[in-house]
């Protein structure tokens, strides 16, 4: 077994000859300098150190590997790095300190990650990504340090541009959460942050965020038999599973007020027909919400699972996630043919308004849209069972029907008129 430790005259000779460590590793003194080291691992990587008191400890200075470093250039950094030490610099500190000035954007936001990865949702993570690969691309290698107040300002502005006011505000919205982070995951040992400010804040200090005016977009009443009608014509297209799918989606969702990924992701697993009820997992406030199943919803449900028995997710795609996606295009082409502009949350803007028209109480409201109820001492004294739910659901549904045309038993209230007057 080696010496654990042994003086040599380091020469490139004699440290190439060192063998690998059978067990731990090996380690070596030099002859000339005091202090200076090689370690032998049992890999035979060969690593010169600086054996001394740092910091008033006894540590080991990483130099650098053989044979990129050669035993003359380790001597002089060797000597260099005693005399440093000999007038108190602590150079292993000095070292964490430029490790952390070389911290990139990138490195930042894989810790973070990381960090929150069990804390952001799945689709957070994914737009988080698309920012980094869209907004930032040019900034991912570049350190943290380097992120000035101007530049931020700059980008914010390009972007505001080229890509709009809310995807410009969101991005920086992003990167402040990553330099907020980074600011303390890299703090030194004194408790210093990376940064003594996030550059971010120019924005708010200069009044520079967008006013971006909440949408307000919703399907009126007389809009939705073209839109319904469309809809429907999609379960005719030749591809027809993930059209229909597609279709079906959109219904469960004007229907019901889910947002887009809650129908996307639903399982049939969490689909209870025979009690008529569907529950949607860890939803954005991070609670389940079980939601009561109108008779419309039970029939296109009932006819999706006779269809495809084995089927996981209620509205199955061929792709990898085997649900639907991104079905952009197909809505696309329905928003023309019906001519009715609409986006997925508009169908949720649209149960909603119906909702709200009908005096469909407070708290049945928000309870079906799974809106935050801790700040509402009153409402923590309510206790709404699902089957409490189910005649408002059924009068929404009913209101969205007879504005289709689907159910022809009653007159439709035109919703537009009424909010004008």
């Amino acid at each position: 077994m080696p010496n654990k430790l042994k003086q040599l005259n380091f020469t490139k000779a004699s440290i190439d000859e060192l063998p690998a460590a059978t067990s731990g590793r090996d380690y070596y003194n030099d002859t000339k300098v005091r202090g200076l080291q090689v370690v032998v691992t049992s890999t035979g990587a060969k690593t010169y150190y600086l054996y001394a008191r740092i910091g008033g400890k006894p540590a080991r200075h990483r130099l650098g590997l053989h044979p990129a470093l050669t035993p003359e250039n380790a001597r002089r950094l060797a000597e260099a790095a005693r005399g440093r030490v000999a007038t108190g610099v602590d150079i292993r500190a000095e070292r964490k300190a430029d490790a952390r000035k070389r911290v990139t954007l990138s490195d930042a936001f894989e810790a973070y990650k990381l960090v929150s990865k069990n804390r952001l949702k799945p689709r957070t993570l994914y737009d988080y990504g698309r920012y980094m690969e869209a907004a930032f691309k040019d900034w991912q290698t570049k350190p943290l340090v380097e992120l000035s107040k101007d530049l931020i300002a700059k980008r914010h502005q390009k972007l505001s541009v080229g890509n709009g006011p809310a995807y410009a505000d969101g991005a920086m919205r992003f990167l402040r959460a990553v330099i907020n982070f980074a600011q303390f995951h890299y703090e030194d040992a004194d408790g210093t942050p990376l940064l003594p400010d996030n550059p971010v804040k120019r924005l708010s200090q200069t009044r520079a965020w967008n006013r971006v005016k909440r949408r307000t977009t919703y399907i009126k009443p007389s809009q939705l038999a073209p839109w319904f009608a469309e809809v429907l014509k999609l379960k005719t297209d030749p591809e027809k599973r993930e059209a229909c799918a597609i279709a079906d989606w959109l219904l469960l969702t004007v229907l019901t007020g889910l947002r887009r990924n809650e129908g996307l992701t639903l399982k049939w697993s969490d689909v209870d027909l025979a009690n008529k009820a569907l529950t949607v997992r860890d939803t954005k406030n991070r609670s389940d919400h079980t939601l009561p199943l109108s008779d419309y919803l039970i029939n296109l449900l009932e006819s999706r699972r006779t269809a495809d028995p084995h089927a996981v997710y209620v509205f199955g795609s061929y792709g990898d996630d085997g649900h639907l996606v991104d079905p952009r295009k197909p809505l696309e082409r329905i928003a023309k043919q019906s001519e009715v502009a609409f986006t997925p949350h508009d169908l949720r803007r649209t149960f909603i308004t119906i909702a709200e028209s009908l005096d469909i109480p407070a708290y049945a409201l928000k309870r079906l849209l799974n809106h935050k109820m801790s700040n509402d001492i009153t409402a923590g004294y309510i206790i709404t069972d699902v089957e409490r739910l189910r005649k408002p659901m059924q009068q929404v549904t009913d209101f969205i029907l007879r504005s289709a045309g689907v159910k022809r038993t009653a007159s439709v209230t035109d919703l537009a008129a009424e909010r004008a007057s």
